[in-house]
């Protein structure tokens, strides 16, 4: 049944969803890679689909921005329509001299300055790590396609805008690949609810540096990352 934010009737989400933040992100997604394709949710311009993908039924939902926004989603999901597996598919910023611009990253475990994991689970620090079976079904895929991905950990922050850059040099130090705002949230939501989760992204700008994409080019130039996905999914479906 219809949610707070989401008004798709009972059935019309698929078990595995696809999690990009961006609602015409969403909205590219079912237009260019599933068939059959019909948005099923629009409450508040965020925008879900449901079609398929060789024969699977996969859903498309725009989360927003962050954690408190994708949280409300993700929990939506899985308590009301049953989702089983979710995979962000967003945009990141790489941080050193490692990943490069459009680089794909499959996000193994999430480092955070979000208190939401902790709130979780009761005070105590929380490993935010991606299912091993969804990770290892996209690094396969990405293999099976000739296409580089890097794996590891990225960071989770909460602020778009950090007041302290030095920060960056701490997230270095500890081999952190990349910033994003959702893979941690995610990671402890799914481990809560017994769902499985995994985070890939994809390389948007690199942070201190100059190279970025534009937004337009954020919307629709992810192809290589969307196209991992769906072909994990299939692989771990089986």
């Amino acid at each position: 049944m219809p949610t707070p934010h989401i008004s798709a009737p009972d059935g019309a989400v698929a078990e595995a969803v696809l999690l990009p933040g961006d609602p015409l992100r969403a909205k590219y997604i079912a237009e260019t890679f599933l068939t059959g394709a019909r948005q099923i949710t629009g409450v508040r311009n965020m925008l879900g689909f449901t079609g398929e993908h060789g024969g699977m039924a996969v859903s498309v939902m725009g989360t927003g921005m962050g954690i408190p926004s994708a949280s409300i989603y993700c929990t939506e999901l899985i308590r009301h329509y049953g989702v089983q597996r979710l995979v962000r598919v967003g945009s990141c910023g790489a941080i050193g001299d490692g990943p490069r611009l459009r680089d794909v990253i499959v996000a193994t475990g999430a480092s955070t300055d979000s208190g939401v994991n902790r709130q979780r689970f009761g005070g105590m620090d929380f490993p935010a790590v991606a299912d091993f079976g969804l990770a290892r079904a996209a690094v396969a895929a990405a293999e099976a396609r000739g296409a580089a991905v890097r794996t590891g950990v990225v960071h989770s922050a909460d602020l778009f805008y950090v007041p302290d850059a030095a920060v960056f040099a701490t997230l270095e130090r500890m081999g952190i690949l990349a910033v994003e705002m959702e893979a941690a949230g995610l990671y402890g939501l799914a481990a809560e609810h017994g769902a499985r989760a995994l985070a890939i992204v994809t390389v948007t700008d690199l942070i201190g540096k100059e190279e970025k994409m534009s937004s337009e080019e954020r919307e629709t130039s992810l192809a290589e990352m969307i196209e991992i996905a769906l072909d994990a999914l299939h692989r771990d479906a089986g």
